[in-house]
């Protein structure tokens, strides 16, 4: 059972929970992509540029340059995928992020690499929604400090007006307040 027209399981259907679960889930699914947070994440699609800065420390902008990209659905609407590029210290940098909602946990969730900060490895973030902001957090163990610590990244995703995005991350060191890193 797919679609918006897809008709209710009749008892004939229903040989165990599964299929009531499926049907609840589309429906579901079917309503935040008209109505809900999923049409809000929608809202976010299409092409952008910008300047991203990078800032090393609470008042050190380490890097202030031109930066594009574009945002578009995936999977019928049920994520949008952040794809970007521009430069970092005159390097090529180039960055993909995917976003979603989680209907049943209400959490948003990302999973983010790029070409600057991540090496070989993903970072996956999880939050709760926000009345004018998505935000989610992630965890993870920089390298080149030791002992390794655990870590904060957290980003926010901001539609400012019908035009124009904001997209904000935070580096949270341990014990210490987060600042703004991009």
């Amino acid at each position: 059972m797919t679609g918006k027209n897809s008709r209710l399981p009749s008892k004939s259907d229903v040989f165990n929970n599964t299929t009531i679960i499926f049907y609840m889930a589309e429906n579901t699914l079917d309503e935040s992509l008209a109505n809900g947070v999923h049409a809000d994440l929608n809202r976010y699609c299409g092409n952008w540029e910008g300047t991203a800065k990078v800032w090393f420390g609470k008042d050190n902008i380490a890097d202030e340059s031109p930066v594009k990209g574009s945002i578009r659905p995936l999977l019928g609407g049920r994520f949008i995928l952040h794809e970007y590029e521009g430069t970092f210290q005159g390097k090529p940098l180039q960055g993909f992020g995917i976003f979603g909602y989680h209907l049943k946990s209400g959490k948003f969730q990302s999973a983010w690499v790029d070409s600057l900060h991540m090496g070989p490895e993903s970072l996956f973030s999880e939050g709760g929604p926000g009345a004018e902001k998505h935000s989610v957090l992630a965890h993870y163990k920089p390298w080149g400090y030791e002992p390794l610590q655990t870590w904060g990244w957290r980003t926010e995703l901001e539609m400012t007006d019908n035009d124009h995005i904001l997209v904000t991350a935070y580096n949270i060191e341990p014990g210490a307040e987060e600042q703004i890193a991009t």
